[in-house]
């Protein structure tokens, strides 16, 4: 068991609004995010010492310190891998403060990523030096595989051929999500749910994917300030203990294209490197969480990881989803705020709030007594997964 298992938590959480054309800078929006956040926990400016993002990222920690009025920084820390680094923010921080490097850590992330860079075009190596990506992308790119979505449509299509999984399974999904969306006021879907028969209907993206498998693109920014256990219970919201947090990439780790291994029926091999790391670290299992945040920037990825997690068997996803198992009354209620795909893209960041939100009760699809929360990052890269727990 590693020394960050219940020693640190998450003190404050804070967002911008979403939306499709922000208006105004992703400096602003990352400076808004965690004012707001350390506002949340009752922390000044000046009392941070340690900020974290990940890649793709446009706001240095220097450049986010100084906006804010920040003294001095001990501790900086930028994780790999884009949206597979959410969680991992958590971890670095956790152990930056576990191990005196820092006291006080926000970690944030902000994008224009409708109105901007949008992550979903396809992918270009124009401009981009003859590196190891170059060469990497060389492989897919020339055959038209483009795009993040023609990327996973690969997995999901073999996905579907070992554990005969169909679209409408996927599509459940979409439907959880857009329905808990719809009656969050903060989600870009609000008071839009949907039916699995518009999901069966929406125009195809790459096969097996529909539209609605496929995650929005949004604008906005969300932080959270990670402070010892101790200090946190002295400040002004409730306390989301951080159980523990994990990192993880599996044998012949691709980014999004990992085709070629040799255990071809596990899509997400590196998810079980991280559950492996959390259930050893607490002790819990997955009957001990009551209810889940999955990174679900496309749907076939929700089932995958609800195996790699133990919550069913290998293959058995669709059959644990169906009925209402993953909406609010359900075994495992997952994405409460909406997900990625009903409230906002934002990278993941957003769904590790909404486990705080379960924790201190105040979720406005609040689940029943909860003690533990799981929240995973992105997946088909190198991934992070965390689980937060009620004090006491």
């Amino acid at each position: 068991m590693r020394e960050i298992v219940d020693k640190t938590a998450i003190a404050g959480i804070g967002a911008t609004e979403f939306s499709k054309a922000s208006g105004r800078s992703e400096l602003q929006l990352a400076l808004e995010a965690c004012k707001a956040a350390l506002d949340d926990a009752g922390i000044a400016p000046s009392e941070v010492d340690g900020m974290v993002t990940y890649s793709m990222e446009t706001n240095p920690a220097i450049e986010v310190a100084r906006g804010l009025g920040c003294k001095e920084l001990s501790y900086f820390g930028l994780v790999d891998y884009g949206g597979g680094a959410a969680a991992a923010t958590v971890l670095h921080a956790a152990m930056a403060v576990a191990s005196g490097a820092a006291d006080t850590v926000v970690c944030y992330r902000a994008f224009n990523e409708r109105s901007g860079n949008r992550f979903g075009k396809g992918m270009s190596v124009a401009g981009m030096a003859p590196d190891a990506r170059a060469v990497n992308y060389g492989w897919y790119l020339p055959y038209g595989l483009l795009t993040p979505a023609s990327w996973v449509a690969m997995l999901a299509r073999r996905y579907m051929h070992v554990s005969g999984a169909t679209s409408a399974d996927f599509g459940r999904i979409a439907v959880a999500a857009r329905r808990h969306a719809a009656t969050n006021p903060k989600a870009w879907f609000h008071g839009a749910p949907i039916t699995l028969a518009d999901h069966q209907s929406s125009r195809w993206i790459a096969k097996p994917l529909h539209l609605l498998d496929c995650c929005q693109e949004s604008d906005g920014g969300q932080a959270l300030v990670v402070t010892s256990l101790e200090r946190a219970r002295d400040l002004r919201s409730t306390p989301a203990v951080i159980r523990s947090a994990a990192q993880g990439s599996a044998y012949d780790q691709h980014s999004m294209t990992s085709f070629y291994r040799e255990d071809k029926d596990r899509a997400l091999p590196e998810m079980g490197v991280v559950s492996r790391q959390l259930w050893s670290d607490t002790g819990l299992r997955p009957s001990d969480i009551q209810t889940a945040v999955f990174y679900d920037h496309f749907t076939p990825f929700v089932l995958c990881q609800l195996e790699e997690f133990g919550f069913c068997d290998r293959g058995d996803a669709k059959d644990f989803i169906r009925d209402g198992a993953v909406e609010l009354g359900g075994r495992l209620p997952i994405n409460t705020h909406g997900g990625q795909l009903g409230e906002a893209y934002i990278h993941g960041m957003n769904g590790i709030a909404e486990g705080v939100r379960q924790i201190r009760g105040d979720s406005v699809n609040q689940v029943d007594n909860v003690a533990n929360v799981l929240v995973t990052a992105g997946t088909g890269v190198p991934t992070s997964a965390l689980i937060l727990g009620a004090d006491g």
